[in-house]
């Protein structure tokens, strides 16, 4: 079997949205799913048969992430027309449900399984739509059932959405969570994706309830001192041409700005300084979500520790307050 398959040019894309390419940037999808070590090596078959049978039925660019010791998770990525990727996610489950020794099944006709997809944070709401009325249309469509988690991965801005299902009903709601993806591809620019393991490269790391690895939690100066050190303000690399700066956006909730933010504005300088990148706050919520804008403007590499710098910071103020709920429970 094969260790490896690599992801032909997956990386230009987003995850969870669309290619980077100017003449198809509008109908190109990347999909992202979690799987497991066993899954990935039927999706590779030996010699990598399968998954390169599965790019020739369906004209998909299609890999799975190397491996890694010690973890139990790996990165499908699928890329292509909606059409396209749905169609081969449908094979890559049957492929699996197929495989199983004893799949689990409702009825001996219609075998049911599962896809876990890795979508962005800010393109959630694009597919749950509002109150939660797209999310429901398309399981209604398709036949599927769709679970959306309410975190998100560590070290990233991802969350999962598991759609859950025959073979069949999952193509059919993975063509309508791809179109829906599209419409909406420019919220999931900045997305940082995630990696199995990822909590483990840097210092002590604890195994999470549902399996995954996340960092451990500590204070920004913590985080600071495990991240790479800033460049020096007189470092020939902060001379940066402003033709590689990149403008991002992202949504927080309107109840965690100030935990961003600090006293008297001292966590988001901090985030400001450690990252490089300029990052301003709207004043108001952008929409009826309650959620604020913030605009993150700098060098991929700078908006990329900024993103992690500040989902870092949301993270730990969530254990906080869910601390705070337990210990108020047990008083």
């Amino acid at each position: 079997m094969s260790a490896e398959s690599p992801v032909r040019h997956a990386s230009a894309s987003p995850a969870g949205s669309r290619s980077s390419s100017p003449n198809n940037a509008h109908d190109t999808l990347t999909l992202r799913a979690l799987v497991n070590t066993k899954e990935a090596g039927v999706i590779i078959g030996k010699g990598g048969k399968n998954v390169a049978d599965l790019r020739e039925q369906t004209g998909v660019r299609a890999g799975v992430s190397k491996v890694i010791p010690g973890v139990h998770e790996r990165v499908l990525t699928v890329g292509g027309s909606v059409e396209a990727v749905a169609k081969a996610y449908n094979l890559i489950i049957s492929q699996l449900v197929s495989s199983s020794p004893s799949p689990i099944s409702l009825s001996s006709s219609s075998p049911h399984t599962s896809i876990r997809l890795l979508i962005s944070h800010n393109l959630m709401g694009t597919i749950i739509g509002r109150s939660g009325g797209k999310i429901k249309a398309i399981q209604d469509a398709s036949g599927a059932r769709m679970v959306a988690s309410k975190e998100m991965l560590p070290q990233s801005t991802e969350r999962i959405v598991e759609v859950q299902g025959a073979p069949d009903s999952i193509g059919r709601a993975i063509e309508e969570i791809g179109k829906c993806l599209l419409e909406d591809w420019e919220r999931g620019q900045g997305t940082v994706p995630f990696h199995p393991g990822a909590g483990d490269a840097t210092s002590g790391t604890r195994r999470s309830a549902n399996g995954y690895s996340a960092g451990a939690r500590k204070s920004n100066g913590d985080v600071a001192r495990r991240s790479p050190p800033p460049p020096s303000p007189h470092s020939p690399t902060v001379a940066q041409s402003t033709a590689n700066l990149r403008t991002q956006n992202i949504s927080i909730p309107s109840d965690m700005v100030g935990c961003i933010i600090g006293r008297s504005g001292s966590k988001i300088t901090e985030i400001r300084r450690l990252s490089g990148s300029k990052i301003s706050i709207a004043k108001a919520p952008h929409d009826d979500t309650g959620e604020r804008m913030f605009t993150i403007v700098g060098t991929p590499e700078a908006n990329e520790k900024a993103l992690f710098l500040l989902y870092n910071q949301l993270e730990s103020e969530k254990e906080r307050r869910v601390g705070r709920e337990q210990q108020q429970q047990e008083e």
